[in-house]
């Protein structure tokens, strides 16, 4: 493929414009995406201390150096002169994010309605805690959404709900969010470049991600149990399904869905007896005597170090996934060679490893080319190429209505003199 003019590989969305009035997970996720697809995303942040996430307590603050690479940072008080240089910055934005509270945006002047007229072209994604409907206006957070969208439910032992762990809603409404935006880009192209407003709901979000329950609910006519009231082993009707453990208290979850999974893992394990005993002749046989089948397996695993286990079952080719907390999946192999993992800057100047989308294409590639920007790093800069003078950048700064963590300009201590 070509290469921009950064030096970077093109990517899809390249001279695509994004304001991102993103916070914690959310926003700045949909922000992400498009940022790491080639789409110029500008962070618009507020004077005090930026986006919540940097000023997280420890290790959390660097959630921001993950979810904000490969965009740009201006700091504004969207209350003052800093609305302005919002309107005139969206004045040739092709995409602007919001996950403001309800009509926060609207009510500061810089809504959608105010941005389409200026500007007709603009596709708004706005991430909310409902879509449309009787609660759209009550607030909403990603582990609310778990409660009242039956994840939590499903996830937690009976009469223990448990969020998911991780922002699975925050980001899931982001994500489908921009599969909106990405449909609304194309659709612009159909309709003589007329843009469109699109919500993406955290409640919604966590109802469509338990559709599957919800079907089961509607066809049975029955409640809906959790999983953790699954016994183990027993929610998908194969006979082996769980996690097992090792001689050396690790664990991994084994899968034999087929009787070719049957067959390879009881020939790699040495297991001839249980390949010819007709008990487990197919999986309904070995779903009616499960409990008998999980104990040998235990057995059989449980002779095992972990490592010996994994090249075993690898060796036979069935399912299986040793059991990896989040610190530790930098270091697999699979991330690692696969180049899954990209470098980050955190809040305290460290580095480590963190993922890329979780996608690969074959026309072009993504990666990190910037780290996550500095509290208003780009402000002078996008107050240059917006027409500001240097006088008039002074007066801004000066007057707290925009932060800038570049150095100084030439003159510019006589021009904030003069601002003041």
């Amino acid at each position: 493929m070509n290469a921009t003019t950064t030096g970077r590989p093109a990517l899809p969305l390249d001279g695509v414009k994004v304001l991102e009035l993103g916070h914690i997970v959310s926003g700045p996720t949909a922000g992400q995406i498009l940022a790491d697809l080639g789409a110029e995303v500008t962070k618009i942040e507020p004077v005090a201390v930026g986006d919540q996430t940097r000023a997280m307590p420890g290790a959390q603050a660097a959630m921001f150096g993950f979810l904000n690479r490969n965009k740009a940072s201006i700091a504004l008080d969207l209350k003052a002169e800093g609305k302005d240089v919002f309107l005139k910055m969206a004045h040739s934005a092709d995409i602007i994010i919001d996950n403001f509270s309800y009509r926060a945006v609207d009510r500061l002047g810089i809504g959608y309605e105010v941005v389409s007229e200026d500007n007709p072209g603009v596709i708004w994604l706005s991430i909310k805690g409902f879509l449309p409907g009787p609660l759209e206006e009550l607030p909403m957070l990603d582990e609310l959404a778990q409660m009242m969208g039956g994840l939590a439910f499903m996830t937690g032992p009976e009469g223990q709900p448990l969020r998911a762990g991780c922002s699975a809603i925050d980001i899931g409404a982001a994500t489908y969010g921009v599969i909106g935006v990405l449909g609304a880009l194309r659709a612009r192209e159909q309709a003589g470049g007329r843009g469109q407003y699109i919500t993406a709901g955290l409640f919604e979000t966590s109802a469509y991600l338990v559709g599957q329950w919800i079907a089961v609910g509607q066809c049975s006519g029955n409640p809906s149990i959790p999983i953790p009231k699954m016994r183990q082993g027993t929610r998908m009707g194969w006979g082996i399904y769980r996690l097992f453990e090792t001689a050396d208290h690790e664990q991994v979850f084994i899968g034999i869905t087929s009787n070719t999974h049957w067959r390879r893992f009881c020939e790699e394990f040495d297991q001839p007896e249980m390949l010819v005993n007709p008990n487990y002749e197919n999986n309904i046989d070995r779903a009616h005597h499960r409990p008998e089948l999980n104990a040998k397996f235990a057995e059989i695993i449980g002779g095992l170090s972990l490592e010996e286990a994994l090249r075993r079952l690898h060796a036979a080719k069935v399912p299986y996934a040793p059991l990896r907390r989040p610190d530790q999946l930098p270091y697999e192999r699979q991330l690692i060679e696969g180049d899954q993992l990209v470098r980050a800057k955190f809040h305290d100047g460290s580095t480590g490893m963190v993922p890329k989308l979780p996608f690969r294409a074959s026309g072009f590639t993504m990666d990190a080319w910037s780290d996550a920007p500095a509290h208003g790093a780009d402000s002078r800069r996008i107050l240059t190429e917006l027409g500001y003078s240097e006088v008039e950048i002074a007066m801004l700064i000066a007057c707290r209505a925009v932060v800038s963590a570049e150095p100084e300009a030439p003159g510019e201590n006589d021009a904030q003199e003069v601002a003041r």
